[in-house]
């Protein structure tokens, strides 16, 4: 059974702030704009070349840091530096970039985790330090998973150690795949057994809301650090309410699709490049994230062996499902094939497409006519996202 890595990170958050950190932290943004600097100016975006010139002078420049902790500004200098070149290419980026954050990249010499006692071993100038983190249940999930890089991240809620962990899973050969067809307001699912699921989930509506708050906070106070308290507030909130939405679709999905075996989703991969619209509907669509909702469909169902596959996204709404032929409007949200007189929802043409390409692509031999669909007039069953959440656990 063929096995794959999945990746995910967790946030541990410090107790106590110790003396000398804000050194370290204030070191190694020194460092790190030194090499982007030094990047910029040499034209360099190779980390080995980075390094090879740069290594020697800022060991001596700091002979009490552990080496390591060179190694990972030069690969974030290198990261930033190549991404300011892509930006300048798009005519969106011309000063030098300049590294603020008060972040820490750490590899595996520089951090160690005990998740039983919690603390995080630390390597400093002045030797390993023992950093206690307040304990988390969704900690617990990660004991026999594999400890990668890490990122110490200081914020004024405090210091934070973001860990990436690892782990092998064993994904099972699909007996079928579940189409899913991911939309602004609502998920619809393709079932190989004819029947079409369509789960609400109002993110429209939570997008827009947000929005239109933080337009009127930015009307309201012009400046100051009130307003910048107030959208950083919302925002969070925005961002909690959306992940919290996200995994509920996510479980949803992969409880339908393991007695499958197999998901098939849109490759939206440059999606963002070919958004043409008004310019309120543009901001509506950037705003909508598609990729992340898609990456926690991946790992959830990688977790429960259950393989994913992208397909390409061109024309799922508006090609015929059983003949291949174009589709026409024929009333609201519906589409209609004048050559073989097939009638359905949008969202339900999209997903069964979807699935068909994926049988395609793993090599299914396809009938002429898809299987018929047990929901009378081309609509799917419609449900909220908290029923259903509820129905799958």
């Amino acid at each position: 059974m063929p096995s794959e890595t999945i990746k995910l990170t967790a946030k541990f958050k410090l107790k106590k702030t110790p003396k000398g950190l804000d050194d370290l932290f204030s070191a190694y943004r020194e460092i790190v704009n030194f090499l982007i600097t030094y990047a910029f100016e040499n034209n360099i975006t190779s980390f080995y070349r980075l390094k090879k010139g740069t290594y020697k002078e800022l060991r001596k420049k700091y002979p009490q840091l552990p080496s390591h902790y060179i190694y990972t500004a030069c690969q974030m200098a290198t990261s930033i530096f190549k991404s300011y070149r892509k930006r300048k290419r798009k005519g969106k980026a011309n000063e030098k970039p300049v590294f603020k954050k008060e972040v820490i990249m750490l590899d595996d010499h520089l951090f160690r985790l005990d998740l039983e006692k919690g603390v995080i071993k630390l390597s400093t100038p002045k030797g390993w330090l023992n950093l206690k983190f307040y304990p988390a249940k969704y900690h617990e999930k990660f004991k026999d998973w594999k400890v990668g890089q890490a990122w110490l991240v200081k914020t004024p809620k405090g210091v934070f150690i973001n860990v990436v962990f690892s782990k092998e899973v064993e994904i099972r050969e699909p007996k079928a795949f579940v189409g899913v067809d991911l939309n602004e307001n609502n998920v619809t699912l393709a079932l190989p057994n004819g029947e079409f699921v369509q789960v609400i989930t109002h993110e429209r509506e939570i997008r827009t809301g947000y929005f239109v708050k933080r337009r009127r906070i930015q009307k309201k106070i012009r400046t100051g650090k009130r307003r910048k308290e107030l959208l950083q507030k919302y925002g969070e909130r925005e961002k909690n309410r959306l992940n919290d939405l996200y995994h509920k679709i996510a479980n949803i999905i992969v409880g339908f699709a393991e007695r499958y075996g197999g998901i098939a989703l849109e490759d939206l991969s440059g999606i963002r490049g070919s958004i043409r619209y008004s310019v309120e509907l543009n901001g509506r669509l950037h705003r909508w994230s598609f990729r992340k909702l898609q990456s926690i469909i991946e790992y959830k169902a990688k977790l429960k062996g259950v393989r994913v596959v992208f397909v390409n996204p061109a024309h799922t709404s508006s090609l015929c499902p059983i003949c291949g032929g174009k589709l026409s409007p024929n009333g609201h949200r519906v589409l209609k094939c004048k050559k073989c007189g097939f009638e359905a929802d949008r969202d339900v043409v999209g997903s069964w497409n979807i699935r068909l390409r994926a049988l395609k692509m793993w090599g299914v031999s396809v009938p002429p006519e898809s299987p018929p669909m047990k929901t009378g007039g081309g609509k799917p069953t419609r449900y909220e996202i908290n029923t259903l959440h509820t129905l799958n656990g």
